[in-house]
């Protein structure tokens, strides 16, 4: 988690930089699941492994800087464990950057669709800790490059407070853990648009 703090800080610090040459500056807190295909791979012992369901909390911003065009990330987790091959317990978190195109429609809706990279990283965890010189944790990473696509509709509820439906592609390379490359995530975020003359 401390890496992971790392990322938001250095994200949020990078994103209030360039917020001051931007038309606009968005951040979103929401949740939603993931969806993938099932089925058996070598190292899960014959069981059905999938990376579907669960709640994902989801953190998102990014910063528009002309035409309506910018750039923004994104970081996914699934708030809770899952056991893989119904023995180890696991959570898949998903980080990914982005291009960001946003046209408006009117006062109080905007579209958004992005693409860009990212990694899948699944922990999994142990009942016991490995430690080094940066701390000690209870699981082991297996990371994995992804392709990332995605889409969205801003709806401001309320002078800049938007609600946003949104629906995400991610297409993970080399994904051995999982019968598919492919994940899917679908979820509802609540954001606020940090915008002079918005």
């Amino acid at each position: 988690m401390r890496k992971l703090s790392l990322v938001l800080a250095l994200g949020m610090f990078f994103a209030m930089q360039t917020s001051a040459f931007a038309q606009q500056f968005d951040a979103a807190f929401g949740v939603g699941t993931v969806t993938a295909p099932s089925g058996t791979v070598p190292d899960s012992g014959g069981n059905t492994v999938s990376e579907r369901g669960g709640a994902y909390p989801v953190f998102s911003a990014d910063v528009l800087i002309k035409h309506n065009l910018g750039f923004g990330g994104e970081l996914a987790w699934r708030a809770s464990r899952n056991l893989y091959g119904g023995a180890l317990p696991y959570r898949p978190l998903f980080y990914d950057f982005n291009g960001i195109y946003a046209p408006k429609f009117g006062k109080r809706v905007q579209a958004e669709v992005m693409a860009g990279i990212g990694w899948e990283s699944l922990r999994f965890y142990q009942p016991f800790f490995n430690c080094n010189f940066l701390g000690c944790t209870d699981f082991v990473s297996s990371n994995h490059f992804m392709g990332h696509i995605g889409a969205g509709i801003r709806y401001y509820i309320w002078g800049h407070l938007f609600i946003r439906p949104e629906a995400h592609l991610y297409l993970v390379h080399n994904n051995v853990e999982f019968p598919s490359s492919q994940a899917a995530r679908f979820g509802m975020s609540i954001g606020y648009t940090f915008a002079p003359g918005f």
